[in-house]
């Protein structure tokens, strides 16, 4: 979205800015590296006045344009333009939305913040970059490659499904634009074709249009064309369309952000079209519409911004999803749009009408009571007398209506726009949601989105079917209620257990470190997985609470074993009535601790820290097996990372380890840590002489390594990657040995030590000569353990030879 040219969302802004604003008072800001990503989010049951139920809104804060929309690793990701920190435009990210269904949207931590990832972070558009055509993959999923910024593309990737973003080669520029013109908007498709990448974007370089680029590796691009148009005036999307579903006559569509539209050919180089004027795909409030990439099925989904929608907490939506098509009409190639298939997966309690004569003395729909709901309606006007015909929605008593679906007989306009019958019927869909009304007609050519604040209280929602001056027959009509959306996923809580989870006492909310749970007594999370004999682990942070721990062998009320966590000073394992062990230690509300369970028949044992040795060694054969969980006890406490197996932190025989600093948590990956300094995990293995090797990455920020010889504080040697270009081995007050190499975020790199008295050398990967070589006798023997800088960073495979 532009930040110059305020026209089209000024009113907006500055009516958002005259709202009773609910949100903390924090200033518009940029984030910093090592607590990304941020969950900015207050809880909400979704259910505000003119919160869409079946809608997406951001949980809140302000939201502008899709961006970078992609089906990736089995997931769709609704990326948008974002303000987390208040209800007017500001200080843009990227926010973050996955979907299984393009119906049940979960919201997720901001996916690119400014002051993280490098640029303005405008709109853009995204792809999977399923054959590695870039390079970029290090791992086991399909990249996620997006694109942003102004006067200039960027080009920032995932590796980790859009949980955390890096940016390629430190947001260098990649296409560049001459000097003085302003540019904006990426958006990138595959040419199937000619098996290469085709990006697009708004420029005003001799006036409105876009510039063509394409490429074969996502990150080197070669200029290919130019289109102008005066229509042609932000956020672009080109992608093509069988014409009439027959794939051997294959169009291209070019689009603008005012949903206006031509069709053409595409030669791998040049867009053409012999349309003198665009078409209009959508009326009323609809901008900046994106198209997903990579869809399952092929199809080709679109979502665009409603810039009216408002509330207490947040500011715009975006419209349902659609299917879009391409047909031959007598005035040429037209698009059509058809609501996604999976909204009947909301779908409750259906009526039908068919064969009745609609006068204006009756109302078909008297008894039908609704809040949010789809009506779908064919009237056969060949025949009619009425003058007008259609719908009050949210209809009450004394008359009046929240908005009236009218459709003109002699003006032949439906809510105000331009719709001849076809074979003289007249249908028409509209989806009534809280705060948006979306109408769709003559088989998806006609389309409008509109922001409508419906009153949801009960004397507020009936539905009149009405006529002026005549009869109209009406075929056949079908009202089906439509359930929320909302409720489905998880937000932050990181787990390979499938829900739906669901609460067995206390509350349980998002919060930016996991799933947080409050309760005045025993509160249960728990999972829709059921296991026996299995490897269960987590990380617990007390917070206030009194206990936490991890549930398992449950029933759906909690009742198991549960491995607690007790701020008297126990570790704890037990079930309703017993408890089972303890083991006494230290134990306080400001850290996280990763507790392991490993149960093998009868036999359960309880592991704290990542340590080789249980503190609870015991068995119980009361619960054979059960739902996978979590417990709070009096208070409030946090959970994550709650996973099923033997993943997670691979080490050398140790205790149990220590944090000194920063926040440390294991993942399947590995063993990830953050911190805003120095910040340290540490063993309590010591050793003097030795090879010390293991894979580490900085996913955002500054530096990460591996620390050796080191005191219970952490002071001892590291040797350091640092994002900056070099490896770095230092200590306290020194840095000892200094050599560039370029250090990429996101990459993991083999580090491997080798001391031997006062010399040590340090090798990166699999190279034969060590990039440092070097003496010092300050630190002779100490502990081993990782060291974090600035940023998030991911340890794992760590040995000690």
């Amino acid at each position: 979205m532009r930040r110059r040219a305020r026209r089209i969302w000024v009113l907006l802004v500055a009516l958002a800015a005259s709202l009773t604003v609910f949100l903390p008072a924090t200033p518009a800001a940029a984030g910093t590296a090592w607590d990304y990503p941020e969950f900015p989010y207050a809880p909400t049951t979704y259910s505000e006045p003119f919160r869409g139920q079946f809608h997406f809104s951001s949980q809140s804060g302000w939201m502008n344009d899709p961006n970078g929309l992609v089906y990736a690793n089995g997931e769709y990701h609704f990326f948008y333009q974002h303000n987390p920190h208040g209800l007017a435009w500001d200080t843009m990210h990227w926010g973050h939305a996955t979907s299984t269904d393009l119906v049940h949207w979960t919201q997720k931590p901001i996916a690119m913040e400014p002051g993280v990832q490098p640029g303005t972070l405008f709109s853009g558009g995204g792809v999977v970059d399923r054959d590695n055509t870039s390079g970029l993959k290090t791992d086991s999923l399909d990249p996620i490659v997006v694109f942003s910024n102004t006067d200039g593309v960027s080009v920032y990737y995932s590796n980790d499904n859009g949980q955390s973003f890096q940016a390629y080669d430190k947001g260098r520029k990649v296409v560049t634009v001459p000097d003085g013109v302003t540019s904006r908007d990426p958006k990138v498709t595959w040419d199937a074709a000619r098996h290469r990448w085709v990006m697009v974007f708004w420029s005003d370089e001799g006036g409105n249009g876009v510039s063509v680029y394409t490429s074969t590796n996502l990150t080197d691009w070669t200029f290919a064309s130019r289109y102008h148009a005066p229509w042609l005036f932000e956020c672009p999307d080109l992608f093509p369309l069988p014409l009439d579903g027959d794939t051997s006559r294959q169009k291209w569509i070019l689009t603008t952000a005012s949903s206006q539209y031509v069709v053409g050919d595409f030669d791998g180089t040049t867009f053409t079209t012999d349309q003198s004027t665009p078409q209009t795909m959508v009326n009323g409030d609809f901008y900046a519409a994106e198209t997903f990439t990579d869809t399952p099925d092929g199809a080709t989904v679109q979502m665009g911004w409603q810039r009216g929608n408002q509330g207490s907490t947040w500011t715009g939506d975006a419209s349902f999803p659609v299917d879009l098509g391409l047909v031959s009409t007598p005035d040429g190639p037209r698009i059509t749009r058809t609501p996604v298939s999976s909204l009947a997966s909301l779908a409750t309690s259906p009526q039908t009408w068919t064969n009745e004569k609609v006068t204006a003395s009756g109302n078909l729909l008297s008894g039908v009571q609704a809040d949010t709901y789809e009506i779908t309606a064919q009237f056969d006007v060949k025949n009619t007398t009425a003058k007008q015909f259609g719908f009050d929605l949210h209809a009450r008593s004394d008359g009046s209506a929240d908005r009236t679906v009218l459709y003109d007989t002699a003006a032949q306009t439906l809510y105000g726009h331009p719709l001849k019958p076809r074979n003289g019927k007249v249908t028409m869909r509209l989806l009534v949601d809280r705060g948006q009304l979306e109408i769709f007609a003559d088989d998806g050519l006609y389309s409008v989105a509109d922001t409508v604040n419906f009153d949801s209280s009960a004397d507020s929602q009936g539905i009149r079917l009405y006529t002026t001056g005549g009869s109209v027959k009406l075929t056949t009509a079908t009202f089906t209620r439509l359930n929320t959306s909302w409720g489905t996923g998880q937000s932050t809580l990181q787990s390979d257990l499938s829900g739906p989870w669901h609460a067995a006492g206390g509350a349980w909310s998002d919060v930016s470190g996991g799933k947080q749970g409050s309760s005045g007594g025993d509160g249960f999370y728990l999972s829709n997985t059921s296991g026996g004999d299995a490897v269960y682990q987590g990380d617990i942070t007390l917070g206030t609470a009194q206990a936490a721990g991890l549930t398992f062998h449950a029933n759906a009320s909690g009742a198991g074993y549960t491995a607690t966590l007790d701020r008297s000073g126990v570790v704890k394992l037990w079930r309703p009535g017993k408890d089972i062990a303890t083991y006494a230690m230290p134990i306080t509300g400001s850290r996280a601790y990763h507790v392991t369970v490993r149960t093998d028949g009868t036999r359960i044992r309880v592991y704290l820290d990542n340590a080789a040795t249980p503190v609870i060694d015991a068995t119980d054969s009361t619960y054979a097996s059960g739902r996978f969980g979590a417990n709070v006890f009096n208070g409030q406490a946090t959970v994550q990372n709650l996973d099923v197996g033997d993943g997670g932190f691979q080490a050398f025989a140790s205790g149990a380890w220590t944090p000194v600093s920063g926040t440390w948590t294991v993942t399947p990956a590995g063993l990830r840590g953050s911190s805003s300094g120095d910040g340290f995990y540490l063993s309590d293995r010591t050793g003097s002489d030795f090879t010390y090797q293991g894979d580490v990455s900085v996913t955002n920020g500054a530096a990460t390594g591996l620390t050796f010889r080191a005191g219970a504080d952490g002071a001892g040697y590291t040797a350091t990657l640092d994002t900056t270009g070099v490896v770095k081995l230092w200590r306290p007050g020194k840095d000892i040995a200094v050599q560039s190499t370029p250090i990429t975020e996101g990459r993991t790199y083999h580090l491997r030590i080798r001391t031997d008295g006062a010399r040590i050398r340090v090798w990166l990967g699999s190279a034969t000569d060590p990039v440092i070589d070097a003496t010092d006798t300050t630190y002779t023997s100490g502990r081993f353990g990782v060291n974090a800088f600035g940023g998030n960073v991911v340890a794992q495979n760590l040995t000690v030879s």
